[in-house]
């Protein structure tokens, strides 16, 4: 499928990525989800003020195909969610990793991003479900 990796990320089994800018992490699905979900019709965002807790379904994407939960990278406090998905959640297919991002969280512990998957361990999952995939469409 060959999908983008983002070096400056981090991220989740669930194929969520998560980016510390500043206090913030900002956080959003990955291209391999994006392009397994296919063409998104839908995003439900958390509310800004709400915590969430890591691990926790906090938003939810649709496409055509089907509804998948989004879980958060990190606990702590949603600070801001990227409004423009809610009219235009296609942003998401084009720009996973910039335009397409859906919250930053304010960390409960900052620590916790260390946590998440390293890009290379990332992109070893990525391949270990390709082969998967391969054996069984054989």
């Amino acid at each position: 499928m060959g999908s983008f990796i983002d070096s400056s990320a981090r991220y989740l089994k669930t194929h969520e990525w998560a980016r510390r800018e500043g206090e913030e992490i900002v956080c959003g699905i990955s291209d391999y989800a994006q392009q397994l979900m296919n063409e998104l019709v839908y995003v439900e965002l958390p509310r800004a003020g709400q915590h969430v807790k890591a691990g926790d379904a906090f938003a939810v994407v649709e496409s055509v195909k089907a509804a998948s939960d989004v879980y958060a990278p990190v606990s702590g406090v949603v600070v801001a969610i990227n409004q423009a998905l809610e009219r235009n959640p296609e942003i998401i297919n084009r720009s996973p990793y910039q335009e397409g991002w859906m919250a930053r969280i304010k960390p409960d512990n900052p620590a916790d991003f260390e946590a998440l998957l390293t890009p290379e361990a990332y992109a070893a999952l990525l391949e270990e479900l390709e082969q998967q995939d391969t054996k069984e469409d054989h």
